[in-house]
Protein backbone atom coordinates (compact mmCIF):
# COMPACT_ATOMS: atom_id res chain seq x y z
CA UNK A 1 0.00 0.00 0.00
CA UNK A 2 1.26 3.12 -0.90
CA UNK A 3 1.75 6.24 1.38
CA UNK A 4 -0.95 8.57 -0.16
CA UNK A 5 -3.51 4.97 -0.15
CA UNK A 6 -2.37 4.44 3.47
CA UNK A 7 -3.43 7.85 4.47
CA UNK A 8 -6.72 7.60 2.56
CA UNK A 9 -7.46 4.48 3.85
CA UNK A 10 -7.12 6.01 7.69
CA UNK A 11 -8.24 9.43 6.95
CA UNK A 12 -10.89 8.93 3.70
CA UNK A 13 -12.14 12.42 2.30
CA UNK A 14 -15.29 13.58 4.18
CA UNK A 15 -17.74 16.15 2.98
CA UNK A 16 -16.53 19.59 2.93
CA UNK A 17 -19.50 20.50 4.78
CA UNK A 18 -18.07 19.15 8.00
CA UNK A 19 -15.88 22.17 8.27
CA UNK A 20 -19.14 24.67 7.84
CA UNK A 21 -18.99 25.13 11.72
CA UNK A 22 -15.79 26.67 11.46
CA UNK A 23 -16.98 28.80 8.33
CA UNK A 24 -19.33 30.32 10.56
CA UNK A 25 -17.42 31.26 13.79
CA UNK A 26 -14.11 31.84 12.62
CA UNK A 27 -14.70 33.38 8.85
CA UNK A 28 -12.02 32.73 5.84
CA UNK A 29 -10.35 29.89 6.45
CA UNK A 30 -7.71 30.70 3.65
CA UNK A 31 -4.79 30.17 6.30
CA UNK A 32 -6.29 28.47 8.49
CA UNK A 33 -9.81 28.83 11.15
CA UNK A 34 -8.63 30.77 14.43
CA UNK A 35 -11.00 29.42 16.49
CA UNK A 36 -11.96 31.95 19.85
CA UNK A 37 -10.80 30.50 23.04
CA UNK A 38 -13.55 28.16 23.88
CA UNK A 39 -13.31 28.29 26.99
CA UNK A 40 -9.46 28.52 27.30
CA UNK A 41 -6.46 28.72 24.82
CA UNK A 42 -3.22 28.53 24.56
CA UNK A 43 -0.53 28.67 21.74
CA UNK A 44 2.04 25.58 21.23
CA UNK A 45 5.25 27.12 19.87
CA UNK A 46 7.12 25.48 16.53
CA UNK A 47 10.65 24.76 17.69
CA UNK A 48 13.90 26.08 16.77
CA UNK A 49 17.34 24.93 16.91
CA UNK A 50 20.84 26.01 17.29
CA UNK A 51 24.04 24.76 16.27
CA UNK A 52 26.45 23.21 19.43
CA UNK A 53 28.90 26.18 18.03
CA UNK A 54 25.92 28.92 18.71
CA UNK A 55 25.22 31.49 16.49
CA UNK A 56 27.75 33.41 14.66
CA UNK A 57 28.39 36.49 13.27
CA UNK A 58 27.81 35.55 9.75
CA UNK A 59 23.71 35.54 8.51
CA UNK A 60 21.88 32.84 6.67
CA UNK A 61 21.93 35.97 3.91
CA UNK A 62 25.78 36.37 3.96
CA UNK A 63 26.21 32.56 3.64
CA UNK A 64 24.04 32.39 0.93
CA UNK A 65 25.07 35.40 -1.45
CA UNK A 66 28.79 34.16 -0.30
CA UNK A 67 27.80 30.58 -2.37
CA UNK A 68 25.86 32.45 -5.26
CA UNK A 69 28.98 34.54 -5.83
CA UNK A 70 31.82 31.56 -5.90
CA UNK A 71 28.97 29.36 -7.72
CA UNK A 72 28.44 26.84 -5.01
CA UNK A 73 24.92 28.24 -5.20
CA UNK A 74 22.48 28.80 -8.17
CA UNK A 75 20.33 31.99 -8.49
CA UNK A 76 16.26 31.67 -8.09
CA UNK A 77 14.67 33.04 -11.46
CA UNK A 78 10.76 32.62 -11.47
CA UNK A 79 9.24 34.31 -14.02
CA UNK A 80 12.72 36.36 -15.03
CA UNK A 81 13.01 37.93 -11.56
CA UNK A 82 16.10 37.61 -9.46
CA UNK A 83 14.54 36.87 -6.29
CA UNK A 84 17.89 36.78 -4.75
CA UNK A 85 19.11 39.72 -6.04
CA UNK A 86 15.47 41.32 -4.53
CA UNK A 87 15.16 39.11 -1.23
CA UNK A 88 16.45 38.20 2.14
CA UNK A 89 17.07 34.36 2.90
CA UNK A 90 16.20 35.01 6.12
CA UNK A 91 16.67 30.92 7.04
CA UNK A 92 13.46 30.26 7.97
CA UNK A 93 11.32 28.04 5.91
CA UNK A 94 7.51 27.00 5.25
CA UNK A 95 6.08 23.47 6.14
CA UNK A 96 7.13 20.35 8.03
CA UNK A 97 10.26 20.40 9.86
CA UNK A 98 11.71 17.91 12.24
CA UNK A 99 15.48 18.29 14.31
CA UNK A 100 17.95 18.55 12.03
CA UNK A 101 20.35 16.23 13.09
CA UNK A 102 24.20 15.69 14.85
CA UNK A 103 25.35 18.84 16.36
CA UNK A 104 22.29 20.65 16.53
CA UNK A 105 19.83 21.48 19.64
CA UNK A 106 16.39 22.67 20.43
CA UNK A 107 16.98 26.26 21.11
CA UNK A 108 13.69 26.88 23.46
CA UNK A 109 12.14 30.48 22.91
CA UNK A 110 12.05 31.40 26.48
CA UNK A 111 16.11 30.56 26.73
CA UNK A 112 16.67 32.99 23.67
CA UNK A 113 14.38 35.82 25.19
CA UNK A 114 16.49 35.53 28.05
CA UNK A 115 19.52 35.57 26.19
CA UNK A 116 18.83 38.82 24.18
CA UNK A 117 15.90 41.10 26.09
CA UNK A 118 13.27 40.10 23.68
CA UNK A 119 10.20 39.42 24.51
CA UNK A 120 8.93 35.94 23.33
CA UNK A 121 6.29 37.57 21.50
CA UNK A 122 5.74 41.16 21.34
CA UNK A 123 2.91 42.95 22.65
CA UNK A 124 0.09 43.15 20.23
CA UNK A 125 1.44 40.34 17.99
CA UNK A 126 1.45 36.48 17.33
CA UNK A 127 4.14 34.16 16.98
CA UNK A 128 5.83 34.93 13.47
CA UNK A 129 9.13 36.69 11.72
CA UNK A 130 8.51 39.46 13.61
CA UNK A 131 9.71 37.89 16.51
CA UNK A 132 13.33 38.45 17.77
CA UNK A 133 14.30 41.41 16.18
CA UNK A 134 17.65 42.15 17.92
CA UNK A 135 18.58 38.52 16.68
CA UNK A 136 18.15 39.18 12.83
CA UNK A 137 20.93 41.00 10.88
CA UNK A 138 18.76 43.02 7.77
CA UNK A 139 15.87 40.45 8.97
CA UNK A 140 18.32 37.29 8.38
CA UNK A 141 18.81 34.95 11.38
CA UNK A 142 22.31 33.85 12.38
CA UNK A 143 24.18 31.02 10.39
CA UNK A 144 24.01 29.13 13.94
CA UNK A 145 20.44 28.94 14.13
CA UNK A 146 16.92 27.11 12.40
CA UNK A 147 14.64 29.65 13.40
CA UNK A 148 10.73 28.08 13.33
CA UNK A 149 8.99 27.12 9.87
CA UNK A 150 5.79 28.90 9.14
CA UNK A 151 2.90 26.89 8.71
CA UNK A 152 3.33 23.35 10.18
CA UNK A 153 4.01 22.38 13.49
CA UNK A 154 7.42 20.50 13.63
CA UNK A 155 7.66 16.77 13.61
CA UNK A 156 8.16 16.16 17.33
CA UNK A 157 6.30 18.92 18.46
CA UNK A 158 3.44 17.34 16.67
CA UNK A 159 3.53 13.97 18.26
CA UNK A 160 4.15 15.14 21.18
CA UNK A 161 0.72 17.23 21.18
CA UNK A 162 -1.14 14.53 19.79
CA UNK A 163 -0.42 12.58 22.92
CA UNK A 164 -1.70 15.77 24.70
CA UNK A 165 -4.71 15.84 23.08
CA UNK A 166 -4.94 11.79 23.47
CA UNK A 167 -4.50 11.74 27.38
CA UNK A 168 -7.18 14.68 27.57
CA UNK A 169 -9.80 13.26 25.33
CA UNK A 170 -12.90 10.89 26.52
CA UNK A 171 -12.19 8.33 24.17
CA UNK A 172 -8.77 8.40 24.13
CA UNK A 173 -6.92 7.46 20.91
CA UNK A 174 -10.48 6.40 19.93
CA UNK A 175 -11.49 9.64 19.72
CA UNK A 176 -12.90 11.10 16.53
CA UNK A 177 -11.75 13.86 14.64
CA UNK A 178 -11.01 16.00 11.59
CA UNK A 179 -8.58 17.60 10.04
CA UNK A 180 -8.89 20.50 7.83
CA UNK A 181 -6.01 21.53 5.03
CA UNK A 182 -5.90 25.41 3.87
CA UNK A 183 -5.72 25.26 -0.13
CA UNK A 184 -2.38 27.05 0.14
CA UNK A 185 -1.37 24.08 1.89
CA UNK A 186 -2.34 21.92 -0.96
CA UNK A 187 -1.33 24.37 -3.67
CA UNK A 188 -4.79 24.11 -4.85
CA UNK A 189 -7.06 26.98 -6.15
CA UNK A 190 -10.25 25.60 -4.82
CA UNK A 191 -11.42 27.81 -2.51
CA UNK A 192 -14.94 26.72 -2.22
CA UNK A 193 -15.04 23.00 -0.98
CA UNK A 194 -12.69 22.37 2.47
CA UNK A 195 -10.55 20.06 2.20
CA UNK A 196 -11.50 18.24 5.28
CA UNK A 197 -10.50 14.37 6.30
CA UNK A 198 -11.84 12.12 9.18
CA UNK A 199 -10.17 10.01 11.26
CA UNK A 200 -8.59 8.28 15.01
CA UNK A 201 -6.96 10.55 16.77
CA UNK A 202 -4.68 7.83 17.72
CA UNK A 203 -3.58 7.68 13.76
CA UNK A 204 -3.14 11.72 13.90
CA UNK A 205 0.85 10.85 13.51
CA UNK A 206 0.30 9.53 9.90
CA UNK A 207 -0.90 12.81 8.82
CA UNK A 208 2.05 14.46 9.43
CA UNK A 209 3.82 12.25 6.41
CA UNK A 210 0.87 13.04 4.03
CA UNK A 211 2.46 12.58 0.68
CA UNK A 212 -0.43 15.07 -0.82
CA UNK A 213 0.87 17.88 1.32
CA UNK A 214 4.25 19.36 2.83
CA UNK A 215 2.20 20.73 6.40
CA UNK A 216 0.56 19.57 9.26
CA UNK A 217 -2.88 19.90 8.85
CA UNK A 218 -4.48 23.50 9.20
CA UNK A 219 -7.64 22.43 11.95
CA UNK A 220 -7.48 19.47 13.73
CA UNK A 221 -10.39 18.94 15.72
CA UNK A 222 -12.35 16.46 17.69
CA UNK A 223 -15.75 15.20 16.69
CA UNK A 224 -17.37 16.76 19.62
CA UNK A 225 -15.81 20.14 19.46
CA UNK A 226 -14.29 19.92 22.45
CA UNK A 227 -10.93 20.93 21.39
CA UNK A 228 -9.66 22.64 18.10
CA UNK A 229 -6.52 23.49 17.32
CA UNK A 230 -5.10 25.52 14.41
CA UNK A 231 -2.05 25.90 12.56
CA UNK A 232 -2.55 29.18 10.40
CA UNK A 233 -0.22 29.35 7.41
CA UNK A 234 1.42 32.53 8.12
CA UNK A 235 2.31 31.86 12.01
CA UNK A 236 4.92 29.82 13.71
CA UNK A 237 2.59 28.42 16.32
CA UNK A 238 -0.47 26.15 16.73
CA UNK A 239 -3.44 28.21 18.83
CA UNK A 240 -4.86 25.31 20.97
CA UNK A 241 -8.90 26.09 21.96
CA UNK A 242 -10.71 23.52 24.44
CA UNK A 243 -11.07 23.08 28.49
CA UNK A 244 -8.66 25.00 31.19
CA UNK A 245 -7.06 21.11 31.78
CA UNK A 246 -5.89 21.10 28.30
CA UNK A 247 -4.41 24.31 28.25
CA UNK A 248 -2.73 23.80 31.93
CA UNK A 249 -1.32 20.24 30.64
CA UNK A 250 0.39 22.16 27.14
CA UNK A 251 1.54 25.04 29.63
CA UNK A 252 3.01 22.17 31.85
CA UNK A 253 4.16 19.67 29.85
CA UNK A 254 8.46 19.29 29.37
CA UNK A 255 8.61 18.91 25.75
CA UNK A 256 6.10 21.33 24.75
CA UNK A 257 6.52 25.26 25.03
CA UNK A 258 3.66 27.11 25.25
CA UNK A 259 2.39 30.36 25.59
CA UNK A 260 -0.58 32.44 26.72
CA UNK A 261 -1.98 35.47 24.53
CA UNK A 262 -4.43 38.53 24.80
Amino acid sequence: MSDTSFVAARWPLTPSRAADWLLDLCGDGLTGFMPPASPDAVWVLNAMYEHERGPTDVSHHEYHQARLADGRAEPLVVAGIDLDAVGVATGGGLGRAEHPGRGWRRLRWAELARRTGDPRVPDGLLPSFRCFPSVRKHGSWPLGIHPPTEGSLDRETWNRLIAVLTEHSPAGADTRCLAYYSPLTLGAADFENPHVRTGRLGDAPILYDNPEVDFSPSNLWAEDRSWVLCTDYDLWATKVAGPAALVAALLDDPEIEAVRLP
